[in-house]
């Protein structure tokens, strides 16, 4: 079922499957990815309780494997309504079954949407239901349109990195190897003034991948220079994205709790490298901004 936001300046359409947010428009431009899966066939998935890829797709628990695949299982399963307005919208997932068998904690997995001026402000919360410490990761993974409107090519526009608002002047990247898995290496990239250049080759390696705080907003910038999209996030790594050598006509920009294994990991769930936890009756809540200009 599709729920659908407005407050005069900003649409929004949610999907109840994955809680996925699929458009976002503001004066009839559509800033979201239309899903062609001829590139990608997703706009913005949800990632619980996993954020990446597993090593092997498993993982170990109390001496016990479990089968999982990349981003976990939240993006594929239909979400309850809890509330909607015209403004915002509240979506929940408990654990099934199906899900115990392969995921084996109960929880209370809530997404909320909310249209505030020109921004649209995207809230998770995560409740501990069960009588053990639950371990978790969470992620976003908005796909956005670039180019903007068919405006010149994606070689035209640049990314902003910015921090307590303040322009970067390098990041470095985590690398992501065979598997989707973290390597030891690290690819550092300089800035002029926060900015970074989407050159044909910038994901040649994949996911570009900051991890500790180096950033907390990234924006899209077209090629007249004006920043036209900004995603705004508290979470401790972000994730820039497209399809590798498919000249796709978007880019991600990813905020996560979470992320992929390292490549030489051989821990069990709780010591996987920036993982969450809650004990038994608490919660994690965040969000992340996606302001339009």
């Amino acid at each position: 079922m599709e729920y659908c936001l407005k407050n005069g300046r900003l649409e929004a359409a949610v999907c109840s499957l994955g809680a996925e947010l699929i458009s976002l428009k503001k004066g009839g431009t559509e800033y979201m990815w239309n899903a062609d899966p001829a590139y990608w066939g997703r706009r913005s998935p949800i990632l619980f309780p996993f954020v990446g890829s597993l090593k092997g797709k498993q993982y170990r628990y109390q001496g016990k494997v479990y089968e999982m695949g990349q981003h976990g299982f939240a993006r594929d399963m239909e979400f309850a309504l809890v509330s909607h307005t015209d403004t915002k919208l509240v979506m929940e997932l408990h654990e099934t079954a199906e899900t115990m068998e392969k995921y084996p904690f109960r929880f209370l997995l809530e997404i909320s949407y909310e249209l505030k001026e020109e921004e649209l402000v995207v809230g998770w919360r995560v409740r501990n239901t069960d009588e053990k410490t639950l371990c978790f990761s969470i992620g976003g993974h908005p796909a956005f349109n670039c180019p903007l409107e068919g405006k010149g090519s994606q070689s035209d526009y640049m990314l902003r990195f910015m921090k307590d608002e303040k322009p970067l002047q390098e990041i470095v990247s985590a690398v992501i190897g065979e598997g989707g898995l973290v390597t030891e290496g690290t690819l550092e990239f300089g800035l002029e003034d926060g900015y970074l250049p989407v050159t044909a080759e910038l994901f040649d390696t994949d996911t570009i991948v900051l991890e500790d705080s180096q950033s907390d907003a990234v924006s899209l910038i077209d090629p007249e220079g004006r920043e036209y999209l900004r995603v705004s996030f508290p979470m401790p790594i972000v994730g820039i994205w497209t399809p590798i050598q498919k000249n796709a006509p978007f880019l991600c920009i990813e905020p996560w709790c979470g992320r992929c294994d390292d490549a030489d990991f051989a821990g069990e769930l709780p010591e996987r490298r920036w993982g969450n936890s809650l004990e038994p009756s608490k919660e994690f809540s965040t969000a992340y901004t996606i302001s339009v200009f």
